[in-house]
């Protein structure tokens, strides 16, 4: 049995304790949040609980073996690392740091003390993303062209943190796990529409190795909630749309061909294809639930985190990126990945 500490209990910390609680390899012993009154809340949920201001009661426990980070994303190298130091093994919700090197730092820990260190890339391990990656894998698709990605609607308006470091990690880290890659060169464009400095819309182009592109737009100003990511193959497309509750994908028959020869201009035309629409059938399990147990299964298997830190350093090394275009009005540039020691 792993007990399990965690360390914020605002927005998304309840949510990691509800599943940590439930796995049969794991419990949640502690709960960590400087407000009294969000303490006083997982007590009533979970009166086993023990509920503290001081994350170091957490830090001291030897009988807690991993401890569960949702803090704001400008604490997470701190208790990350103080979590490390203190042998624990560490899950960190995104993004794992507000830069490449806090998490090189971190990674650069976790494999000295052998801990295992897992970021919070919730969307790697929904049926949806794994059932894309796997169709693109497969050649089903075709060669992909593009892939476009909407992650839009009106708030939450982030303290800490413009838009693009609140919803683009999501987006980065699917488009990076489909392909199976990283981005090797980015531009963006963005706008402080409601607070000075702090980008509440952003577009980003990104620029994926064997010529493929994508394009995600993020947005805490529109009044609709998408959340809808395109792939354009040679063969095949793919809608995905996570608010859709049934139909999460679907895939499309349809593509257009170029004749193989052609004498003139005359007889230059392209081939259409309309056929059928098909809606694979996807588990409805919860992804939090599947990410929760994957933790523990690293750390009692010894098995690498599908999020382990060197793709929390890859999607945070494309937002700093992201960050410098666009303070660069929008130059593309490219991407060094930090190496790590081994």
């Amino acid at each position: 049995m792993e007990y399990i500490g965690v360390i914020g209990c605002g927005y998304w910390g309840p949510n990691l304790i509800r599943n940590f609680s439930i796995g049969r390899r794991s419990r949640v012993k502690a709960c960590a949040d400087l407000d009294p009154e969000r303490l006083e809340h997982m007590r009533d949920l979970y009166p086993y609980l023990h509920a503290t201001q001081d994350y170091q009661d957490i830090l001291d426990d030897p009988e807690i073996s991993a401890v569960a980070v949702a803090t704001p994303a400008r604490t997470h190298h701190a208790l990350a690392m103080a979590a490390l130091r203190a042998d624990k093994h560490v899950f960190v919700e995104k993004p794992l740091a507000l830069s490449s090197g806090e998490c090189r730092e971190l990674a650069m820990e976790a494999q000295l003390r052998r801990r295992v260190l897992m970021v919070g890339h919730t969307f790697v391990y929904t049926a949806a993303v794994n059932k894309i990656r796997e169709l693109i894998a497969s050649g089903e698709l075709g060669e992909i062209h593009y892939i476009n990605s909407t992650r839009v609607n009106l708030g939450v308006f982030q303290p800490d943190i413009n838009v693009i470091w609140d919803l683009a990690p999501h987006d980065i880290s699917i488009v990076n796990y489909v392909l199976n890659s990283r981005p090797e060169r980015l531009a963006a464009h963005g706008k402080c529409s409601v607070r000075p400095g702090v980008e509440d819309v952003a577009f980003i182009d990104l620029e994926y190795p064997d010529g493929v592109i994508a394009n995600i737009h993020v947005s805490w100003l529109d009044p609709c909630k998408i959340r809808r990511t395109t792939v354009v193959g040679s063969r095949k497309m793919l809608v995905y749309d996570d608010v859709s509750s049934l139909e999460k994908i679907r895939v499309y028959d349809k593509g257009v061909t170029v004749p193989p020869h052609y004498d003139s201009f005359g007889e230059f035309s392209l081939s259409y294809r309309f056929g059928d629409i098909l809606t694979p059938r996807l588990d409805d399990s919860e992804p939090l639930k599947i990410e929760c147990r994957h933790f523990i299964d690293c750390i009692v298997n010894g098995v690498r985190p599908r999020s382990d830190a060197e793709e929390g350093i890859a999607v945070v090394r494309a937002l700093e990126a992201t960050t410098e275009s666009l303070r660069s009005d929008g130059r593309l540039l490219d991407i060094a990945y930090p190496v790590l020691e081994t």
